[in-house]
């Protein structure tokens, strides 16, 4: 039997030196963080809750809600750099020297950043898109590009475009799920931060710092990732397409793949028992020599 599982039975915080850090804990067992994707009114539960009572049964979940997303206390830098410096702060806030992860999209890069830094902490990585860099696909894609109209100028109708963008079934976008998503994706403090990361003025900034820097590219640094991968993906997202796995699939050293049929950017959502089935499967198989 599934445990019954609440938002407010599983919502705790964490004091730091740089604010209060949101997240949701369930089950027992080894620790499992899971970091949650970007985009208007994203949350960490809103992201993982289906997941959390099939994961709970195997492991301590730990669900982290990232600064600037409307959960745990802000912050005034960009949203990634923030992610990625909230991680290893969380894991020393709760005792936990090294923890599998389970990275959604934005989370998905925030966890491999924090693998490559931090090789002794991360055991196992799965990633749900979240690495990699386009080979064939236009780069952004379709649907960072719809996100990006809604950062600059938020409205009902720009936001059901991009949730739509997120699905290969279009019934999941439901009338509770837009609602959810547009009251918090429309609070200020919110905004401003997803302006930070998707609003075109920051796209084409980033994308001009890429081009005039002597430094390497990310998804160039992912030889150095040397926790054991999973790499899932569904076939048919139109937000990170499926092509970026290609480099990351050859370069990591000791990785996998899943591609899911019928499936979006939400791989945990749309394809949940398949998915759910791969990730446990990954994460409870003995290590080899």
């Amino acid at each position: 039997m599934l445990i019954e599982l609440t938002h407010d039975s599983t919502a705790r915080e964490l004091t730091t030196d740089q604010g209060v850090l949101r997240y949701h804990e369930a089950g027992e067992g080894p620790p499992l963080l899971l970091l949650h994707g970007s985009g208007p009114g994203v949350t960490g539960w809103r992201n993982f809750r289906g997941n959390l009572p099939v994961l709970a049964e195997h492991f301590r979940c730990l669900i982290l809600e990232f600064p600037g997303f409307g959960v745990s206390h802000p912050a005034d830098e960009h949203p990634m750099a923030a992610a990625v410096k909230a991680v290893p702060r969380f894991l020393d806030g709760l005792g936990l020297q090294q923890v599998d992860i389970i990275g959604n999209s934005m989370g998905g890069f925030a966890a491999t950043s924090v693998a490559i830094a931090h090789p002794d902490r991360v055991r196992r990585l799965v990633t749900i898109g979240g690495m990699g860099t386009n080979i064939f696909s236009p780069s952004p894609g379709e649907g960072i590009k719809l996100l990006s109209q809604f950062t600059d100028e938020p409205s009902r109708e720009r936001l059901v475009r991009w949730l739509h963008s997120m699905v290969y079934n279009p019934a999941l976008v439901t009338e509770e799920m837009i609602e959810e998503r547009w009251a918090l994706a429309t609070d200020p403090a919110t905004l401003e931060s997803a302006r930070r990361m998707y609003g075109s003025a920051a796209i084409a900034a980033m994308a001009s710092a890429a081009r005039n820097s002597d430094a390497p590219p990310g998804w160039a640094m992912l030889h150095k990732v040397k926790a054991r991968t999973l790499i899932t993906w569904g076939r048919d997202d139109r937000v990170s397409p499926v092509d970026m796995m290609l480099l990351p699939m050859r370069t990591i050293p000791d990785v996998e793949v899943h591609i899911f049929p019928d499936c979006g950017h939400w791989v945990m959502i749309e394809q949940k028992a398949a998915w759910e089935n791969a990730v446990l499967a990954f994460l409870t198989r003995k290590d080899h020599a």
